[in-house]
């Protein structure tokens, strides 16, 4: 079943996409760990349209679709903004990170961590990043 929701580029946004994402993945067969991480992972990739391509311009939005399959749940975050390829990234060196004690950076981590397959791709001005989480057998 594919779920969807509108949300505003302002971080109080947030919130509803908590909320949205814990009703939703109550009723799928992730376990409560898994069900805490997907939100975290997803939650994440908002976030960072939200402050880093969007400024937290409130007349911006960003739109998720959520598709509940038999073997996996796929997240579709679709957006305008300035586009960041997830898969584009390239992974700080966490020691290096720690000894300058920066803050940020290592969001994409997690969500590379958690996620069992992100795909990006950019089409005449929209964005969408694919975050895949397959159930355990």
């Amino acid at each position: 079943m594919k779920q969807k929701i509108q949300l505003s580029c302002q971080t109080s946004a947030l919130a509803e996409l908590r909320r949205f994402l814990e009703q939703q993945l109550e009723s799928t067969s992730l376990s409560e760990r898994d069900r805490h991480q997907v939100t975290l992972a997803v939650e994440e990739v908002c976030a960072n349209l939200i402050i880093h391509s969007h400024k937290c311009n409130g007349r911006d939005h960003i739109f998720l679709s959520m598709n509940d399959l038999p073997d996996r749940i796929i997240f579709e975050i679709e957006d305008q903004g300035e586009a960041f390829n997830l898969l584009q990234y390239e992974t700080p060196d966490i020691q290096r990170v720690i000894s300058e004690k920066r803050k940020g950076g290592l969001g994409i981590i997690l969500v590379r961590k958690i996620m069992d397959e992100i795909q990006f791709e950019s089409h005449q001005g929209t964005n969408t990043c694919r975050l895949i989480k397959f159930f355990q057998s």
